[in-house]
């Protein structure tokens, strides 16, 4: 899966373009209903940001449904067809 190049130019800041971009794979499929989204360090390295623009995009996820994290786990993909109890 090809990365997101971040356009820092855009009007759009850097976390929120990642978080649209995962949010385009979660509804395309490619990350998958109760599996892990990848670490922070992992999309640090494929989006070439900050450890603090990955969080700010993951909370941007985690607030519009879309994820939810388990303490010392990981940030895993909600699955949106449950009921809402995670």
């Amino acid at each position: 899966m090809a990365a997101l190049e971040i356009d820092h130019q855009a009007p759009e800041p850097p976390y929120r373009q990642i978080a649209a971009d995962l949010t385009g794979q979660i509804e395309r499929g490619e990350l998958v209903a109760d599996r892990p989204i990848p670490s922070e360090k992992a999309l640090t390295d494929r989006y070439g940001v900050a450890r603090n623009t990955v969080r700010s995009a993951i909370s941007v996820l985690r607030e519009n449904g879309l994820v939810y994290t388990v303490p010392n786990r990981g940030t895993y993909v909600r699955d949106r067809s449950a009921p809402d109890d995670k």
